[in-house]
């Protein structure tokens, strides 16, 4: 049995024992136990429940994986992968056997020790013809799942997967308890540092600090963490401004100043793999023609995205979402803005003009209306007409992102390359929110398989690669801009050095990894 880290590159068995036993990265010092933390996040319904199937943004990921649940690995602040309810795991020499040990100890909110059935039972959530969950793709290759101790877990795969292990820290793939998942779902009832205390969906979460847990003097420093979902972006940051709240996801660029002026107010950013987004169904016309979607692609001004959207706070895309923090990123030569190259697509299509529908809401991200409207600007020119229309921020994720056939949208981005395809370019997974397929490109979809089971680095490298320059090329969906994390804070919390840069929040887990200062 050999270990498989991140980097597709075979570690030896006693480096990967340290990296998966260590668990949690170093604190800095003045980490200490007590207080509460405040936070304000956007990303709310009244719609949100404790099923992790269903989560899809900051604010319950923040308050199911980043406090309530465990998973069986997660993602560290450097990039690294560490253990949480697993403590190590290797796989066979092609990657298709993966055995998981589980920590010993461990027990629930209710009192039920952890074991093997507990991560089989929750697993198969997300597995089957009818779930909606967006991990269904990453579990969907298990073949057979096998109780090898009551500490230990065996999955096979239909196929190799260097990046495995990987996929477990999904915050979709939280751990509930065996045979009461409908209850634990109900009310929340996991592993996690803190237990639920109150839960409002839509309004409000608060959670307590559990005793004698197994990540004690690593992390979950604060006594009591409380939620309060804040959508509106000018409302989180008066509240961060007045003291209602400590933290805030998501600053508005626009008065950016203002936080700036404030001495008790402190600003973090991150460069990550977050991408804004634009995709079109490609099953639907006029986006199922490949010269359609070319001509929107020159007919975008992405540096003019960078410049007015994010002020600065980012780097300009070519279409594909593998980004700065990814180990695989090509170097694509750029799309530039070019009506004329935008009209001869259009030409191509049959077509002197075009009229579309864009849906846009704060939802999808912060000045997302307004991203939309420079988009309808630049496209004029070219004789693309589009219609903005601006979709109200509750229910948009339910009713219009997949739904209608051109939208605003945004992405965190994924540690790994095949985690990013498999969720969303590969064919038929539940997020594939351009119905890219293999009517679009087979040889796409090939390589994804392909690169997926492939150990060698550089031979993933140039699969990666050419995958990247296609949907470049022909691609459902137009991604004009990577934003970095932008993120704030009062001089009353304390944080790490280092900032995890996979999600929003230090990886939506500031409640176990802050402090009161």
């Amino acid at each position: 049995m050999t270990r498989i880290s991140r980097r597709g590159l075979l570690r030896t068995g006693a480096a990967a024992g340290v990296l998966a036993a260590t668990g949690l990265p170093l604190r800095a010092q003045q980490a200490q136990r007590g207080g509460k933390i405040t936070v304000g996040l956007s990303g709310a319904n009244t719609s949100d429940n404790w099923d992790g199937r269903t989560h899809s943004d900051v604010y319950m990921i923040s308050a199911a994986q980043g406090a309530v649940f465990d998973s069986l690995t997660e993602v560290a602040a450097d990039g690294s992968l560490v253990g949480e309810l697993a403590t190590d795991w290797e796989a066979s020499a092609d990657a298709k056997v993966w055995t998981f040990n589980l920590r010993q100890g461990v027990t629930f909110h209710n009192g039920k020790p952890f074991n093997a059935d507990d991560v089989m039972e929750s697993i198969a959530l997300h597995q089957g013809e009818d779930t909606k969950s967006g991990a269904k793709p990453l579990v969907e290759p298990i073949v057979e799942m096998k109780k090898t101790g009551e500490h230990q877990v065996q999955f096979t795969l239909a196929a190799g997967n260097a990046d495995f292990p990987y996929l477990m820290s999904d915050y979709h793939l939280l751990i509930y308890p065996a045979g009461q998942i409908e209850e634990a779902i109900a009310q929340g009832i996991g592993t996690g540092l803190y237990q639920v205390s109150s839960f409002e969906p839509g309004v409000r979460f608060v959670g307590t600090r559990v005793d004698s847990h197994y990540k004690d003097g690593d992390a979950g420093w604060f006594d009591e963490i409380e939620f309060i979902a804040i959508n509106d972006n000018t409302a989180r940051m008066n509240a961060l401004l007045t003291g209602q709240v400590d933290a805030i996801n998501r600053i508005d660029f626009k008065t950016e100043q203002l936080l700036k002026a404030n001495p008790s107010i402190l600003i973090q950013e991150v460069t990550g793999n977050q991408h804004y987004t634009f995709p079109m169904l490609t099953n639907i016309a006029p986006f199922d023609d490949v010269n359609v979607r070319r001509a929107l692609k020159y007919g975008v001004n992405r540096q003019e995205m960078v410049d007015k959207i994010l002020f600065g706070h980012g780097q300009v895309a070519n279409d594909s979402p593998i980004g700065p923090a990814n180990q695989y990123m090509a170097e694509l030569d750029p799309i530039p803005y070019d009506p004329d190259q935008s009209k001869y697509y259009l030409k191509q299509a049959g077509l002197d003009s075009l009229n579309i529908d864009l849906s846009a809401s704060s939802a999808a991200f912060e000045s997302a209306v307004d991203a939309a409207q420079l988009y309808q600007a630049s496209a004029a020119p070219s004789g693309i007409n589009i219609n903005v229309v601006q979709e109200p921020a509750d229910g948009y994720w339910s009713n219009v992102w997949i739904k209608k056939p051109w939208c605003a949208c945004y992405w965190s981005g994924r540690a790994t390359e095949d985690w990013m395809f498999s969720s969303a370019y590969e064919e038929g997974v539940p997020w594939n929110d351009s119905q890219w397929d293999s009517d679009d490109n087979a040889r796409f979809q090939s390589l994804l398989v392909e690169a997926r089971a492939e150990l060698d680095s550089a031979k993933r490298r140039q699969m990666y690669g050419e995958m990247q320059t296609i949907l470049r090329d022909d691609g459902g969906v137009v991604i004009p801009m990577f934003a970095n994390w932008v993120q704030a804070h009062n001089t009353r919390i304390g944080t790490p050095d280092q900032i995890g840069n996979l999600w929003q929040m230090d990886n939506s887990r500031m409640a176990e990894r802050w402090w009161v200062a």
